[in-house]
């Protein structure tokens, strides 16, 4: 969604890349592009005022101009700012003292209520809690039955005592639904009311009586991230005339531009509790501003992607992974535990998706995008064709196995070669790091060395070398290695080249824990 403001602000930040100091002229320019970056990505007009007014007071102020790296600096000035506009410190819901605790979802109609209703009881069953989600939009053809479908899907209770379509009475069923999930003993219900196709006094009216009937802990208010400048404008007259603490943002993960995202929080003065990114159900969870800003400025999303894989991989499974990838070179590392692995992944989400969290990826976003899910489904195809044998000792696969295998699986025998090739690669590289030796090159990854080809030239050029006869010669090439190890040595503790100036540079506290 943010993709165009994250194409522009690396464009702006790279113009300031080797400057000294930031003149006025170039604060006023950076300021501009950030201007147009925000408005071409539909933020609200006021929003943008204050954010370019709070940038630039601080980019003339001391923080950068005592800097000995400005251009880093001006990059933490506006993540920090965008960090304030999308709400500051997340948001938690607020559970009642007494159960059950009472979420009312309000929005207009085609927002994503009654999907998002099963989303979040899902995530409510997930923390360990016993959601019940409540059928009280009674108006919307087959409503009440799509919110049974979602509810089953996802593993929750739902009190539909009404058929819906225009038949029964939506603040007696809220109102029902209480003393209902008392007796039942669940401690969350969740209320899913009815939506309009715009802002009108019936809407307000029947929302506001199932209000007054539930008394809910958090009335949060379902937005359409996608509907841009007019998500602002509907949420202020809900605000005006129900009320809510919070704002959920659905379709996050579509091709419109996210000012709604940047500016319902500062307009409403409400926080952004939750987004839902994806069409299945797992694709929610909590809305964390300083993640998403540095999302935006593709900075990653470090935190996320590891609180997916604790709860994707078990902790004995990655320890008896990683006692096989440890022991004789990782030859008990077998396709089994290859397939096994590569599964688990999946389950996280989308590669795509995945790849999207780490640092730097929009630079070769077109080739993320582009990569084919369903080659996940070919490798495990060509796995389950294999014999037991066969997948615990590749080495035995010849010719005329890969070609029964290739027949079995319904793909080209190079690409049963291809794989297992790919696993003898993949199983060195992870059994390397296991046993503490780092990453090393990485085939086809720019910046990570180069394929298998050149990591044995170099090596075959470090046997060749050989010390010079000559002792003064010999004396001048070890003087000159002293110096290129000393020249490294001198490298920015962060992996910056020499003479680049790291000290202004500050870890977010989230990631200062990890770093012991």
């Amino acid at each position: 969604m943010f993709d165009t403001l994250s194409d522009r602000l690396a464009a702006t930040f790279k113009n300031l890349r080797g400057k000294g100091r930031l003149s006025e002229a170039d604060i006023d320019a950076t300021a501009r592009e950030i201007r147009i970056a925000l408005l071409e990505a539909d933020v609200a007009l006021p929003v943008v005022r204050s954010f370019i007014a709070n940038v630039k007071e601080r980019a003339r102020g001391v923080e950068v101009s005592q800097a000995l790296n400005p251009a880093q600096q001006m990059i933490k000035i506006v993540n920090e700012e965008l960090v304030s506009i999308l709400g500051g410190e997340t948001r938690r819901l607020r559970f009642a003292k007494t159960a059950p605790t009472v979420i009312m979802l309000a929005g207009l109609q085609g927002a994503g209520k009654t999907t998002l209703a099963g989303k979040l009881g899902l995530w409510l069953k997930s923390q360990g809690h016993s959601p019940l989600l409540v059928a009280c939009d009674l108006q919307r053809p087959n409503a009440v039955n799509q919110l049974s479908v979602v509810a089953d899907r996802a593993g929750v209770a739902v009190y539909a005592p009404q058929p819906g379509n225009g038949v029964g009475d939506p603040v007696q069923v809220a109102k029902d639904s209480i003393e209902y999930a008392r007796a039942k003993q669940y401690d969350v219900v969740v209320v899913d009311t009815a939506g309009r196709l715009g802002i009108d006094q019936e809407l307000m009216r029947q929302a506001a009586d199932i209000r007054d009937a539930v008394s809910p802990d958090e009335i949060l208010f379902v937005v359409d991230a996608m509907i841009g400048q007019d998500a602002v404008n509907t949420a202020e007259a809900f605000r005006d005339g129900v009320g809510f603490d919070g704002v959920v943002l659905s379709k996050l993960d579509g091709d419109a531009r996210g000012g709604a995202a940047l500016s319902i929080a500062h307009v409403t003065g409400k926080q952004i509790i939750f987004a839902s990114n994806g069409e299945k159900l797992e694709d929610f969870d909590a809305f964390h501003p300083d993640r998403m800003a540095s999302r935006i400025l593709d900075m990653g999303d470090l935190l996320t992607l590891i609180e997916q894989a604790e709860k994707t991989f078990s902790q004995d499974e990655a320890a008896k992974m990683a006692s096989k990838l440890a022991s004789s070179k990782g030859k008990d590392f077998t396709l089994d535990d290859f397939l096994a692995q590569m599964e688990q992944v999946r389950k996280m989400g989308s590669i795509s998706k995945l790849l999207g969290m780490l640092p730097g990826m929009g630079q070769i976003k077109d080739q993320i995008n582009n990569i084919d899910e369903r080659d996940v489904d070919r490798t495990a195809a060509i796995i389950k064709s294999m014999t037991p044998k066969e997948r615990a000792e590749p080495t035995i696969i010849n010719g005329s196995r890969r070609a029964r295998i290739a027949k079995g699986s319904g793909v080209e025998v190079s690409a049963v070669k291809s794989l297992v090739e790919r696993f003898f690669e993949a199983r060195k590289m992870m059994s390397k790091m296991a046993q503490g030796g780092g990453m090393p090159g990485m085939p086809g990854m720019p910046g990570m060395g180069g394929g298998p080809g050149r990591q044995k030239k170099q090596v075959k050029q470090a046997k060749g070398k050989r010390k010079s006869g000559n002792p003064m010669k010999r004396k001048a090439d070890e003087q000159a290695e002293a110096a290129r190890r000393e020249q490294a040595a001198q490298g920015g503790a962060l992996g910056l080249p020499a003479g680049q100036d790291d000290k202004n540079f500050e870890l977010p506290d989230e990631f200062k824990k990890f770093m012991g």
